[in-house]
């Protein structure tokens, strides 16, 4: 299973750091993507990042801010998110695709963690 971690309440400007991190399993093979949702929209991605660490990818909305990144002895991908914005705020999680890249269905995926920014 995938256990996303790291959200909370922050103030606009801040940073937080998302972990997901793998049980049962082992990350190497499986490219990771970040997703969100906040009420009342469609869940977006957010960013994404190759099995091999070499290939990433951010929406527009984070890029520049936002960091993935991954750590495979740890069995854990990150999402160092700063600048924060309260446009940010949304549950987050973590999708696991057994591919190279991101892409058709994930394989797995993460409960969310709730991050809220505060203006």
């Amino acid at each position: 299973q995938l256990q996303a971690s790291g959200g909370g309440l922050v103030q606009a400007g801040g940073s937080l750091r998302l972990s997901c991190a793998a049980s049962g399993f082992t990350l190497d093979y499986y490219a990771i993507g970040w997703f969100r949702q906040a009420p009342g929209k469609e869940r977006e991605g957010v960013s994404c990042i190759s099995s091999s660490g070499t290939i990433t990818y951010y929406a527009d909305s984070v890029k520049g801010r936002f960091t993935i990144s991954r750590d495979n002895a740890k069995n854990t991908v990150f999402l160092q998110m700063n600048s924060l914005k309260p446009e940010d705020t949304a549950v987050y999680y973590c999708a696991a695709y057994r591919s190279t890249i991101v892409h058709g269905t994930p394989y797995y995926w993460g409960q969310g963690t709730q991050v809220t920014v505060s203006s």
